[in-house]
């Protein structure tokens, strides 16, 4: 009989229990919190977006972009379909988003953990494991109480996101121990720092935009929706799905800017203020913004741009009408850095997809040693992508070991 220790009890370490589990293996779950499945419930707001209908491969990001579809495709998206529909779980699907019927994260987790329960796998809680060796075949897993020796071991135990001390995370180094390569491990799904010094004048503004990014100046992708101005740059979901390119550019010393439309509604901003000068145009420039632009952020742009705001539209120069428009049309942000990992909501890089077998999971250097979901280079942009990796690779991991 194998005897099979998963380390993390989270969504992709349950998922592979309860997949690799039979009548003939015993499956353990090391799990360092006092309860699984703790990160579950935050997710959504709580209410766990746990899917997404558009399964695109651009929804996804790592340093290994050519490998993605070899986990990320049609057949392995099924099986994640299938899991769910065994497990029982209705879902409340809004634009293409997934959410169980409840609207409660907790019903995920419960969902999990009941099954993992329900087929005999046993969850030891307060474990935190320190060290995998591997000797004669045998996995010698060290916790800070005792050792574990067992046959096979998956490592699910999440990455650096939203620890408060990364010191605490032994995932990378047991891998690094087995001299497997890493990937920079990065934040991501986190805000971004801008070069500025009008942060402050435009701190909590919240405006629908349209967002480019340029990586050494050439275009990378665009995201469209609400973002927020902070005292040091920008956040908002927007923000965060471009924020797994920023960080990996920036980590490989690149240049990362944003280019932002105020006004993504209005194609032709020169023209439309022309004809609003018709009615407005002896309006003070605050006055004749009135009701396009939060009021903040019009005071940063006129402060930027050095024009008065007690001039009318119609005492612009034709110099400040263009700088005005293109300003709110094309805001330039350098972006300097990232939030660091305690604001992150997952993180860019990990193991090295080419390390793996992606089709089981398992790592080609070491026979029986699985890793799965956050710690392993694949994250995905806001929309239940990065579950949807807990859930399609402990499915592939469990899958193998239940043969």
């Amino acid at each position: 009989m194998d005897k099979i220790v998963i380390i993390g009890g989270g969504a992709s370490g349950l998922t592979c229990a309860i997949k690799a589990k039979n009548d003939n293996n015993e499956v353990i779950i090391l799990e360092k919190n006092d309860v699984c499945g703790k990160k579950i419930l935050a997710t959504g707001n709580g209410k766990c977006n746990y899917y997404n209908d558009n399964q695109d491969i651009s929804n996804y990001n790592s340093f290994n972009t050519e490998l993605i579809s070899k986990i990320i495709n049609d057949e392995n998206i099924s099986k994640v379909k299938n899991f769910f529909n065994e497990l029982g779980l209705i879902p409340k699907i809004k634009n293409g988003y997934y959410y169980p019927m409840s609207e409660q994260a907790s019903s995920i987790r419960n969902i999990l953990v009941n099954k993992a329960k329900e087929k005999d796998v046993k969850i030891i809680t307060n474990c935190n494991v320190k060290e995998i060796t591997k000797e004669d075949n045998k996995f010698v897993i060290k916790t800070t109480t005792h050792s574990i020796i067992c046959d096979k071991v998956v490592l699910s135990t999440g990455s650096y996101a939203g620890v408060k001390n990364i010191k605490d995370v032994n995932s990378y180094k047991i891998l690094d121990n087995f001299n497997l390569m890493i990937e920079n491990v990065l934040p991501t799904l986190v805000q971004l720092k801008g070069e500025g010094h009008y942060f402050r004048d435009w701190d909590g503004v919240r405006i629908d935009s349209n967002i480019k990014l340029y990586e050494d100046d050439k275009f990378i992708k665009e995201e469209n929706g609400q973002i927020q101005l902070t005292n040091y740059g920008v956040s908002g979901i927007c923000v965060f799905n471009l924020s797994s390119k920023i960080s990996r550019g920036l980590s490989h010393h690149k240049k990362e800017e944003l280019v932002i439309d105020f006004l993504p509604t209005i194609d032709n901003l020169d023209e439309y203020f022309n004809r609003r000068s018709k009615i407005l145009g002896n309006y003070k420039i605050l006055d004749f913004l009135e009701g396009l632009i939060n009021t903040k952020l019009v005071h940063t742009i006129l402060s930027i741009l050095n024009i008065d705001k007690n001039k009318t539209y119609n005492d612009l120069s034709i110099t400040e009408k263009s700088k005005l428009v293109n300003m709110i049309k094309s805001f330039k942000l350098k972006i300097t850095g990232t939030n660091d990992y305690t604001k992150a909501q997952t993180c860019t890089g990990g193991l090295d997809l080419e390390e793996l077998n992606l089709n089981t999971m398992e790592v080609i250097k070491v026979p029986n040693l699985y890793v799965i979901g956050e710690i392993i280079d694949l994250d995905g942009i806001c929309g239940g992508y990065n579950l949807t990796i807990a859930w399609l690779t402990g499915i592939l991991a469990g899958s193998d070991l239940n043969d």
